[in-house]
């Protein structure tokens, strides 16, 4: 019972800190990779598709991608998927194959991306606390129903502190890693 509360909890936890460890990589660093693309949506016979299922995306130098479309009447669409994203990018097309520069970051954009780098990580650790939250209260349920001894239930939380530690670790390393990839030039 308690062991089957802990599993669904570290899962929980684990899950939360892949999830933000995705977002982070949507954050726009200083230097060209293939990810910063993966959540752009392009019209593909009347459905919306990831960008990596119509085109080749590939890494030309420190700052630029290449993305070559597996059919020529994609170019235009693929380009114009680049151009709406969020992303703030503005693709060259040279015949099949597009040219994406990604502009220097400046100093203020830097910081403010650590702002949203750190809001992401405050997120997540909220969602990892309340996970524990969770499993302490259904902790008390099952000592409430004498389905376990207090004992237990003390044990129980004691190893779901620790696992939240061991998770709010795991994030804490994430957001310094990207902090650090934001601040070099």
């Amino acid at each position: 019972m308690i062991n089957d509360i802990k599993k669904d909890a570290e899962s929980r936890m684990g899950k939360s800190v892949e999830s933000l460890k995705t977002e982070l990589t949507k954050l726009r660093t200083g230097r060209a990779h293939t990810s910063l693309l993966d959540h752009v949506m392009v019209e593909y016979y009347g459905s919306q598709v990831p960008l990596n299922q119509v085109a080749n995306i590939s890494v030309a130098d420190a700052r630029t991608l290449t993305v070559q479309p597996w059919e020529k009447p994609m170019v235009q669409k693929v380009e114009k998927a680049i151009m709406e994203s969020d992303l703030g990018l503005n693709p060259a097309t040279a015949g099949e194959i597009i040219r994406v520069p990604l502009p220097a970051l400046t100093e203020e954009r830097r910081k403010d991306m650590i702002k949203l780098v750190r809001q992401e990580g405050e997120n997540t650790k909220v969602a990892i606390r309340n996970i524990r939250r969770d499993a302490i209260s259904d902790f008390k349920g099952l000592l409430k129903e004498k389905e376990i001894t207090e004992d237990e239930e003390h044990k129980a939380e004691d190893d779901m502190q620790k696992l939240t530690d061991k998770y709010i670790a795991k994030v804490d390393e994430a957001l310094e890693a990207k902090e650090k990839d934001l601040m070099e030039i």
